[in-house]
Parts: C-alpha cells; structure tokens; sequence
C-alpha cells in the first residue's frame, strides 16, 4: 500500500510541474504567441487532466466497487448510463445558434453545439446543488426538531 501511496503522490507531483511549466511557458512567450500556441497547449493539457481525472474516478470506482461489492458495478453502470442521457439529451436541446455580441467570424456549427451543450449541463447541475443543498437544511431541521 506504501509503495501505491507513493506512485500517485509522485504522479501528481509531475502533472503539477507538467502545469506549472506550461503556464509559466505561456506567460513567458505571451499568450498571442504564433497563432495562440500557449492558449492550445494549455487548453490540451486541461483537457488531458479532466480526462485523466474522469478515467481516475471511473477506474477507482470501478475497482473499489469489485473488490467491496461486485454488485456495486450495477449501481456504478446506472449512474454512468443516466449522466450519458442527461448529457445526450442536453446536447438534443442545445440550439448551437450564433453568438451575437462577436463581430469577427463564427466558430463553426459543432463548436456552438458544443458550447450550448456544456452551458446546459452547467445550469443543470448548479439548480441540482441549489436543490441539494435546501434539501439537506429541511431534511436537518426535521432531524434537529425530532431530537
């Protein structure tokens, strides 16, 4: 267990200098440097850390849940088919209509999808915490007041 400890404390270590670099990198050659490069580079490194971080959660998941429960994975698979629909279904009512306040060229059609999409899923889930968090009062004042 020591020597796991140890891994993933100098695996995060070295995506934190990995990140440290590449932003001190794009401060020093200016963010406007040859087409945007740092704006990219940074921009594939945070998608690379949420993917690591999403394949992380899934895989720890997944081998907590078979090594506790095996029938856990059933529960763990719903949870995952239920955040595919609600992310389909927000990108099925997503319009992906042109910004309108840009005066330079559009981004493309699965651009603005895409960002109508994460935009949904944003509201979504920031009414779904409001909710939780006035559940959790009412459900703590009942459980105060019966004490």
């Amino acid at each position: 267990m020591k020597n796991l400890n140890k891994i993933f404390t100098w695996t995060m270590v070295a995506l934190i200098v990995i990140s440290v670099v590449l932003l001190v990198w794009g401060f020093a050659k200016g963010w406007d440097f040859k087409d945007d490069l740092p704006v990219d580079a940074l921009l594939l490194w945070a998608y690379i850390m949420v993917g690591l971080a999403v394949i992380a959660v899934i895989g720890v998941g997944l081998a907590i849940g078979i090594a506790n429960n095996p029938k856990s994975v059933i529960k763990l698979g719903i949870g995952l088919a239920a955040i595919a629909v609600v992310c389909f279904v927000a990108y099925l009512v997503a319009p992906g209509s042109p910004a309108v306040s840009l005066t330079t060229e559009q981004p493309n059609a699965s651009t603005l999808k895409l960002t109508d999409t994460i935009l949904y899923l944003t509201y979504f889930a920031g009414i779904l915490a409001v909710l939780a968090i006035i559940a959790g009062e009412i459900r703590l004042a009942i459980t105060n007041k019966k004490g």
